[in-house]
């Protein structure tokens, strides 16, 4: 069959029809490219999208392995955290009991030495008592006697004399009382 070019038997050539040889040409040129294509670049395009693909099915899973071990990770310190809070809750209970203990112990010997210093004192006072009393007893007695050897007319002298008249008037003044 031969092509026949209608503008060409006119008379007239129309610039949107193409050549018989053309055609030809362009579809050997078209089925070349295309082998060309098919056989070189397209197992390129096929290599690089796999390995795009791989690549990315790698980062992925690099990904939720590095999400999961972020999660381990924040529940080892959650768990950490609540050990070292419970921990220190326990140190607070602990020194509040030592404190209470050392507060109790310190109380205890305060009290022990106010006992001591108030029966030292108590002690020291009834020596000073007991030694106020021998003075004024010497004393007492000593004015007794002058009073009595006044009023009697007669030396007391007698030391035992003297001891004699001297218990007896503290005793009568002690009954006075």
């Amino acid at each position: 069959m031969q092509f026949v070019n209608v503008a060409a038997v006119e008379g007239k050539i129309n610039p949107l029809i193409p050549h018989t040889a053309e055609l030809i040409v362009g579809a050997i040129a078209f089925t070349l490219l295309f082998l060309t294509l098919r056989k070189f670049v397209t197992p390129m395009f096929e290599k690089a999208f796999t390995e795009r693909t791989n690549a990315i099915q790698g980062g992925i899973e690099r990904a939720e392995k590095a999400q999961l071990e972020a999660q381990r990770a924040l529940a080892q310190y959650t768990e950490q955290l609540s050990k070292a809070q419970s921990e220190a809750q326990s140190l607070r209970e602990e020194a509040r009991v030592q404190g209470a203990s050392i507060i109790e112990d310190l109380r205890a010997k305060a009290q022990e030495e106010a006992a001591r210093i108030t029966a030292t004192a108590h002690a020291s006072i009834e020596a000073e008592r007991q030694a106020a009393i021998t003075s004024l007893r010497s004393e007492v007695g000593a004015l007794a006697v002058e009073l009595a050897s006044k009023i009697v007319g007669e030396a007391l002298d007698d030391h035992a004399r003297q001891s004699r008249v001297v218990d007896r008037f503290l005793e009568d003044f002690e009954n006075s009382k």
